[in-house]
């Protein structure tokens, strides 16, 4: 079993003395401990006080769970004891000064896949950290309007059959795994690289009927395996819960995509880019990976809203390119006559 920590990891990456990375290890070390404290209460299921209730709608209309508001102030609680300007969360209207002179700000989805509370599927929280630019006091927003590439890291706790923390300080994404024995997290895999050619998809499938063509096509071509265009079987996953996914395509590989679609509200997709397209996008970049909203790279989206949502796609860069193309060069995918006119496996 590997013997390098979390903590190691973060004294390394602090030992130049540079203040910056300074303050991200000291938050990486307060998150960690926080994260620990949330997996405790939700370990306690339907028997805690925080579990699954609801609270109506945040200021962005989602339904908030009890447990959402819990891991809210407990993140927020922890940040407050880093070096840490800003914080930005999914669960508030506007963020929370801290610490004007602190060099860092910090996005964050305190649980991700909330939905799934009830149902002991694994959730998460996925976090964002960036250069606390401006005026911090002036213009608290200002810090969350920067392309996501100029993130000092990224990384998301996962509570799962184990408490995992998938970690990247720009160098590599790294998985470690929560010891209650040793009471530290422990590395479990090293920088981490996704495999180029993919085998698995993961969409939510009963969307179908209000996606755009290209991706009922791209789906289309996965569902007809080896007898299809793609020349192999595919297997479909998907588990509504976006770190869930992310952390198998870590692991496994594969393509995870979470179009815009015809519906009400979804035409921007509907994952928020601050908080978690762009720490996903970095994750997977840093495994070797590739994350767009379809066809443009998200990491150099400039955000125009602090509650901004995205289409998404990301995982094995093959096949990333290959969805950009159903949608950029459609004519090129395949030989169709005329290029929609085939009957899919899910249409009638």
């Amino acid at each position: 079993m590997s013997t390098a920590t979390l903590d190691a990891l973060l004294n390394s990456y602090a030992r130049t003395g540079d203040p910056v990375r300074e303050a991200v290890a000291a938050t990486v070390h307060q998150l960690a401990l926080a994260a620990v404290k949330v997996r405790n209460v939700i370990n306690q299921g339907a028997l805690g006080k925080a579990f699954a209730g609801t609270r109506g709608a945040n200021t962005d209309g989602d339904i908030q769970k009890d447990l959402d508001v819990y891991a809210d102030d407990i993140f927020l609680d922890a940040v407050r004891q880093a070096p840490v300007a800003l914080y930005a969360s999914e669960e508030l209207e506007q963020p929370v000064l801290l610490n004007a002179d602190a060099p860092i700000a910090i996005a964050i989805d305190p649980l991700d896949g909330s939905s799934n509370i009830d149902t002991n599927v694994s959730i998460g929280t996925i976090f964002s950290l960036l250069p606390a630019t401006g005026a911090p006091d002036k213009n608290p927003a200002a810090a969350f309007f920067q392309p996501g590439v100029n993130q000092l890291a990224a990384g998301f706790f996962i509570y799962g059959p184990q408490l995992a923390l998938v970690l990247s300080l720009g160098s590599g994404t790294h998985v470690f795994v929560q010891s209650a024995r040793l009471g530290t997290f422990i590395q479990a895999y090293e920088s981490r690289i996704i495999p180029d050619r993919a085998h698995e998809f993961a969409i939510n499938a009963a969307n179908y009927r209000h996606w755009d063509e290209a991706v009922r096509l791209y789906v289309d071509d996965c569902m007809k395996g080896s007898e299809g265009p793609r020349e192999r079987d595919f297997n479909m996953r998907w588990i509504a819960s976006l770190v869930a996914d992310c952390y198998r395509i870590l692991v496994r590989g594969g393509v995870f995509l979470y179009p815009g679609d015809k519906r009400r509200g979804y035409a921007q997709g509907r994952l928020r880019l601050v908080y978690e397209a762009n720490p996903i996008a970095y994750l997977i970049e840093q495994a070797g990976g590739s994350a767009t909203d379809t066809i443009g790279r998200i990491l150099e989206i400039e955000p125009q809203s602090l509650h901004q949502r995205t289409p998404l796609v990301f995982g094995s860069s093959r096949e990333v390119a290959r969805i950009a193309r159903y949608h950029t060069e459609p004519s090129g995918i395949g030989e169709r006559s005329p290029l929609f006119g085939n009957r899919g496996l899910f249409r009638a």
